[in-house]
């Protein structure tokens, strides 16, 4: 019980159970705990931009070979767009065997669009596909980290890396500073890491405060089969994933746990990502790989988006009495290829994707969309979760398809014969101390 209490799993555990008592028992109270988990947030944003472009560019200045570095990132956007058709197919099989939305026979007049108005403005700039292209590159260098907008700070990254690499000697100084900056952000990650239990304890404790005990248990049958749908997704199709790589998801699920708890009282997997990094890392998995996938992934393989964007289109379509054709459903299953992209980074991006979706499909209304924003949040959990272990599972792919895991170690970290060293060590450290900490 002691070694419980004393893992920051099980501080977050207590947390998220504390917070759902006191937004049962004291709601006004809970409400007000709500800056405790966006301070939390804010302070893990605050990092992520350096420790993406350090890992970046550091892990490509020494990966030698640019072309090496090409044929990771095809081979991840392949990857990628697999796994997205698949989470969408998913979305839409489910959403037929279960019809999560029939029988309610919604009357659209009945609904009120002003509380769609801020998310339509948004989904606008989603129709123009040179406009999504452009949006990737940032307005200056700094405009990127200013923004915290990772794809930016990706491509940024990238270009600086690639140059690094082709200097070559000259190189090796400034590869030398982003390495030991590299350190300097990851120990500042390990102190904000510390304050997971305050950020997970005022997110949950304000949405139980907001919504009552009630909601948290009677989100409705949509969110239901929405939450069956991640579950048969990461059991099924990322499980067999893992199992060709030569790897148990249910291993990587326990060995990811701490950060996992996270997601699950934050429904963000922004708070995350550094530390998701330097756990791959750890595994045996090459800094470049880790590096290139992860933050990509987050952008472009968001797979519990995916499951929810096309369920949440049909729910819709069934909800309002609205008939869908073969051709209509090919539509929506093409347009959310292209819409679930670059959803990362948008204010109320699940809504705003959903939008820009709807509008262009004429045959469902958009209006309906004021369906679904009761449980935005509490499906996002399902979605944070998922999208993590999505990407997750990508970079443990590709490592295996480039030859660049220690597969050796690998298993031995997710057997939990050599456990990971807390995230305020050093790289030198941790691989000093492997062995004393092996079982």
């Amino acid at each position: 019980m002691s070694k419980f209490l004393n893992s920051l799993f099980g501080r977050v555990v207590i947390a998220l159970i504390i917070g759902v008592a006191l937004g049962a028992f004291f709601p006004h109270f809970a409400v007000s705990l709500q800056p405790l988990g966006d301070g939390f947030l804010k302070l893990i944003k605050m990092v992520i931009g350096p420790i993406v472009f350090c890992v970046v560019v550091h892990g490509m200045a020494n990966a030698g070979d640019l072309k090496k570095v090409g044929r990771v990132g095809l081979k991840s956007v392949v990857y990628f767009e697999v796994m997205t058709t698949v989470a969408l197919a998913i979305g839409l099989a489910l959403a037929y065997l279960t019809q999560p939305g029939a029988g309610m026979n919604v009357n659209l007049s009945s609904l009120d669009p002003s509380s769609l108005a801020s998310y339509a403005k948004n989904a606008k700039n989603l129709h123009d596909t040179a406009g999504f292209l452009l949006k990737i590159i940032p307005e200056t260098a700094f405009d990127a980290f200013a923004k915290g907008d990772i794809l930016q700070i990706l491509v940024f990254s990238v270009l600086f890396g690639s140059a690094l690499s082709l200097l070559g000697e000259k190189g090796k100084r400034v590869t030398s500073l982003v390495d030991e900056l590299s350190h300097v952000f990851f120990r500042v990650m390990g102190f904000i890491i510390k304050l997971a239990p305050l950020g997970v304890l005022g997110a949950i404790a304000f949405t139980t405060g907001q919504y009552g005990v009630a909601s948290l248990k009677q989100m409705g049958y949509l969110v239901a089969v929405f939450y069956l749908s991640c579950v048969v997704f990461v059991a099924v199709v990322l499980g067999l994933v893992m199992r060709l790589a030569g790897f148990s998801v249910f291993k990587l699920i326990r060995y990811l746990r701490e950060e996992l708890s996270i997601v699950l009282g934050t429904a963000s997997s922004d708070a995350v990502l550094p530390q998701i990094m330097r756990k791959l890392e750890f595994m045996g998995i090459k800094d470049s790989t880790v590096g290139l996938v992860i933050p990509t992934g987050y952008s472009f393989n968001l797979d519990g988006f995916s499951i929810y964007l096309t369920l949440a289109v049909l729910f819709i379509a069934q909800a309002t009495n609205t008939p869908l054709s073969m051709h209509d459903l090919i539509v929506v299953l093409l347009v959310s290829l292209l819409t679930s992209k670059g959803a990362h980074g948008i204010p109320g991006s699940a809504i705003v994707i959903l939008a820009a979706t709807l509008s262009a499909i004429p045959a469902i209304p958009v209006l309906g969309l004021v369906l679904i924003l009761p449980v935005d949040w509490f499906v996002g959990i399902a979605r944070a979760l998922t999208n993590l272990l999505g990407n997750c599972v990508a970079t443990v792919v590709v490592a295996v398809w480039e030859n660049d895991i220690d597969k050796a170690r690998a298993k031995r970290v997710l057997n939990q014969e050599l456990l990971y060293v807390p995230a305020e060590m050093d790289t030198a450290d941790t691989l000093a101390s492997d062995e004393a900490h092996a079982i």
